[in-house]
């Protein structure tokens, strides 16, 4: 601790979801007279959800503020020197500082720390080939990338849009071009979209998205992205640097004319500071973790958010899986040790849920290549069910697939694609994974049941019992 000073100091690298809601939360347990907190962030926002960012380039959300849970304003009201704009360029472990760059004015400056949160978040993954900086790329990881991207979709004549990645981002930003007007090709590295999903799950989301309008390409790597001479509006050509934007994007053997890319190809933990630093990294390229959130080896620097790897609950590994629930709730377990109290993180069992426009799509725990990869002998099952009573109005179809292990049959995961209604059944799994219950126990769950709601068998119900019967067909 820097003894020149009464209170101590706690720096926090990034100001969205973990950042902040571990700044939040140490303010709390801690006030000002004992606890001085500076955040830097880089960008212009704090606070806000980057999921629903597809949501509002889509339409679907109107205002970009509604987006943001906690402005810069308020959290300086609650006494949390939050600087903007200013990127952190190095860390200083021994010396206990960190140095930040004004990134308008280029201004560099040291500012000392007793306790460090390190929460830097992800970049989107942009393929190394020709072209993938010219104007009309874009990846969406921030308010920033969105506002980047509207103004594009605003300023550009074309309305051919080719969509590279059919993960989470891909498939959402897909249906949001598709809200837009745009004629929608997305092009996958997979066999089929969602690489989440296996692929026999996968295929219905596939089904679906060309039941849309929308072109799916799979097997398909892009090689480059072409370039043209200038934008097709005079608002283009006075924004791009010698005129070079995106005409096409090609595969190995095809070409597909593009006004516009998204890169929808997933994203990396954003850890070169920390790397630089020499903290610990995973196999994922993420900050290592104890239970408490604390940088392995570091009494006083804690991570969390899309920049680290969590215990998978299910593998028993360590995994990367950027997602805001995680992040909010790292933040909690941050801000909680840091203010003095005790809280841990136990780990994650993977739940996930998207939809491209009313096609709902959810997984939660392993798939049947992550139960190889980790040597587990399964049984899979895929049974077909409804949202609600056959005989109820608009009751819609619901397949889910079921993987539990062989002979114990203790369930390892859950995926799910269906209407209305399919979606968030997954969390009857995640909370049996949670709990380490078998499909044979699941049987028993006592849910709720009337005909609006669900079948007298649940769907998720009918897939257990199904998974059980097959386990005890294997022993």
């Amino acid at each position: 601790m820097n003894m020149s000073r009464t209170r101590e100091r706690l720096v926090v690298i990034g100001g969205d979801a973990a950042g902040m809601s571990a700044a939040s939360q140490a303010r709390r347990l801690k006030g000002p007279d004992e606890l001085e907190i500076v955040a830097f962030e880089r960008g212009h926002f704090t606070s806000y959800s980057a999921c629903g960012i597809p949501y509002w380039v889509g339409g679907d959300v109107t205002d970009r503020d509604r987006l943001i849970a906690r402005t810069p304003e308020e959290h300086r009201a609650r006494d949390i020197d939050l600087r903007l704009r200013t990127e952190v360029t190095e860390l200083d472990l021994d010396g206990q500082r960190v140095r930040a760059r004004d990134v308008e004015s280029g201004e560099e400056s040291w500012t000392s720390y007793d306790k460090l949160v390190i929460a830097t978040g992800a970049r989107p993954i942009r393929p190394d080939m020709p072209g993938a900086d010219v104007a009309g790329v874009h990846g969406v990881q921030t308010l920033d990338d969105g506002q980047a991207l509207l103004d594009t979709l605003e300023g550009t004549r074309g309305r051919r849009a080719v969509v590279v990645g059919a993960g989470y981002i891909g498939v959402e930003m897909a249906e949001a071009l598709i809200n837009r007007g745009y004629e929608v090709t997305v092009v996958n590295r997979g066999s089929e979209p969602m690489s989440t999903l296996d692929p026999d799950m996968g295929c219905l989301v596939h089904e679906a998205m060309e039941g849309l309008g929308i072109t799916m390409v799979n097997d398909a790597e892009v090689t480059k992205i072409l370039t043209g001479d200038g934008g097709t509006s005079l608002l283009e050509r006075s924004r791009e640097l010698g005129g070079r934007r995106v005409r096409a994007v090609v595969t190995q053997d095809r070409e597909f004319p593009a006004d516009v890319v998204v890169l929808g190809i997933g994203v990396r933990p954003e850890t070169a500071l920390a790397k630089a630093a020499g903290l610990p990294l995973g196999p994922h390229g993420g900050l290592l973790t104890d239970r408490s959130m604390r940088v392995r080896g570091y009494e006083n620097i804690w991570s969390g958010g899309d920049c680290v790897e969590v215990l998978d609950l299910v593998s028993g590994q360590v995994r990367h899986i950027p997602l805001g629930t995680h992040a909010n709730k790292h933040g909690q377990v941050i801000g909680t040790n840091v203010g003095g109290g005790y809280a841990t993180f136990p780990g994650v069992v993977g739940t996930a849920v998207s939809k491209v426009c009313d096609l709902e799509i959810a997984r939660t725990g392993l798939r049947e290549k992550d139960a190889h990869r980790v040597g587990l002998r399964f049984e899979a099952v895929t049974i077909e069910s409804t949202s609600r009573a056959g005989y109820y109005p608009n009751a819609s179809p619901m397949t889910v697939k079921m993987l539990a292990e062989h002979r114990t049959g203790r369930l390892l995961g859950v995926q799910i694609v269906g209407r209305e209604g399919a979606g968030k059944r997954v969390d009857i799994a995640a909370v049996a994974l949670t709990a380490g219950m078998t499909v044979e126990q699941m049987t028993s769950l006592d849910l709720g049941y009337a005909p609006p709601f669900s079948p007298v068998w649940d769907p998720v119900l009918v897939a257990a019992r199904k998974a059980a019967a097959k386990v005890r067909g294997s022993v």
